[in-house]
């Protein structure tokens, strides 16, 4: 995944960084002014190749934020949690804990999945046929950005139950790097001592994830 991140990147960089003029006009003299030189059309305008890596990259996001998904419910399952508390839940049966925020996750996993689907693969004919095959890389661009934001918000969800986690878990604790990561969230936001509205707290996390506190301290 890390690798297709990567590729993305680099075919953002090479294209934004690119002229997309049709026809590109290269001068051998620019002062001789005499008009000598290439005239290359290849059409250039065309976007596919910057719609395909947002495509691949809202796919790779997609099944980075199933994965975190994954991981938030092994942490909440008491089948599966290895001695944590149902729903990783102070209390549990008196308070229900990570138990909605899991679904929420599932949600925003769920969604998407139908935003992965590529926009690059669409394209209706327009301006009298004219223009009959288009990147349709505008709508992969904002389906990309929605699916960031989801992705976001579940890493957000899973940090702070990870955080619960590690708290039960006392007086053990997790490696160097990780206490660090643990350290970053318990700035923002407090151990859940008995059920109270969580959103606010996803917010503050989601925040941290995006300023790059996060990963630059388990890096």
């Amino acid at each position: 995944m890390r690798d297709t991140l990567a590729h993305c990147r680099g075919v953002f960089e090479t294209e934004m960084n690119s002229a997309v003029d049709n026809p590109l006009v290269f001068v051998k003299n620019p002062k001789a002014m005499d008009g000598e030189g290439d005239v290359l059309s290849g059409g250039n305008f065309h976007g596919q190749p910057l719609a395909f890596a947002l495509d691949f990259l809202a796919i790779a996001l997609s099944a980075l934020a199933g994965i975190s998904e994954r991981r938030l419910e092994r942490m909440v399952n008491s089948a599966l949690s290895e001695g944590l508390p149902p729903f990783l839940a102070p209390g549990a049966g008196m308070n229900s804990g990570f138990m909605m925020p899991q679904v929420t996750a599932a949600a925003l996993v769920s969604e998407n999945k139908v935003l992965a689907h590529p926009a690059s693969v669409d394209s209706i004919t327009t301006s009298g046929n004219k223009e009959d095959f288009v990147s349709m890389g505008m709508t992969a661009a904002n389906k990309l950005k929605r699916v960031v934001e989801n992705t976001r918000n579940t890493l957000a969800i899973e940090a702070m139950a990870a955080a619960q986690a590690i708290d039960f878990l006392a007086p053990l604790k997790t490696s160097k790097l990780l206490q660090q990561a643990h350290a970053e969230i318990r700035a923002v936001c407090a151990t859940m001592e008995k059920d109270r509205v969580m959103y606010q707290d996803f917010v503050r996390i989601a925040e941290l994830i995006a300023s790059g506190k996060v990963a630059e301290v388990v890096r």
